[in-house]
């Protein structure tokens, strides 16, 4: 039983640092995409879908390269399908941040600022994460064994000697959506 309950004190310490990760790997990126964004809109004189396009692609870029080396860098993600996934993870997220602030705006009618802040940087902002966290961990990130604890060897062997792979399976092929 001691072990059962240091085993679990382990997991909770491994989230806390897998959330730490993410978080902090979140920040560079929105700070890449803000930093570049007001760049390519100030004095590179780009129109403002086009800045932003291509500061979100940085900021992507950043988040994925953090995440690989970093937060999740026990899983090894192999080829381009985890980064298209990444990708789309987060073009979801941003949705539901452009959901968030066309719902309160046009849908409710608050049209302030504070209202725009309020429903796409506050509200829109968790939601997109909380959606990003959990696509990043159960679809691009994941360790073999399926539990997302990502402990293991050096080899890549999960702690139940199962390959890990970003989609839990040895061959590379995409496993079942529906678990």
């Amino acid at each position: 039983m001691d072990r059962d309950v240091r085993a679990g004190g382990g997991q909770l310490v491994a989230d806390r640092r897998e959330l730490l990760g993410f978080a902090s790997v979140g920040l560079l990126a929105c700070a890449v995409d803000l930093g570049l964004f007001t760049c390519l809109r100030g004095p590179a004189g780009l129109g403002p879908l086009t800045a932003k396009t291509l500061s979100f692609v940085a900021g992507c870029s950043v988040a994925y390269a953090g995440n690989a080396l970093g937060t999740y860098r026990h899983t090894r993600p192999r080829g381009l399908r985890p980064c298209a996934v990444f990708f789309a993870v987060n073009a979801a997220g941003a949705a539901v941040q452009l959901l968030c602030l066309a719902v309160s705006h046009y849908g409710l009618g608050l049209t302030s600022q504070r209202a725009d802040t309020v429903s796409g940087a506050g509200i829109g902002m968790l939601l997109g994460t909380i959606l990003r966290f959990w696509g990043t961990r159960t679809l691009v990130f994941r360790s073999g064994d399926g539990t997302g604890d990502g402990i293991g060897d050096a080899s890549g062997e999960g702690h139940r000697g199962r390959t890990r792979s970003w989609n839990g399976t040895s061959g590379g092929r995409v496993g079942s959506w529906t678990g």
